[in-house]
């Protein structure tokens, strides 16, 4: 069983109500759902912060070794 305490945060943004947060991993979808039903008509304006994502994006694709270059 995983302790609520272990679970990562992803920083969240929404510019339009200059806000940003930290959710947890596992309410992420959740909380980005009902910042933007309740604030935006369920438009997806709140997001994870971009430069969060970009750079589990670029961890990612390295950890996978997509961005070794070639020989």
């Amino acid at each position: 069983m995983s302790d609520e305490s272990d679970d990562p945060t992803v920083p969240i943004v929404c510019e339009a109500c200059e806000t940003t947060s930290s959710v947890p991993l596992s309410e992420l979808r959740e909380s980005l759902d009902a910042h933007n039903e309740k604030r935006h008509d369920g438009e997806e304006i709140a997001q994870v912060d971009p430069v969060f994502a970009d750079a589990l994006a670029d961890a990612v694709a390295d950890d996978l070794g997509l961005l070794d270059e070639e020989s």
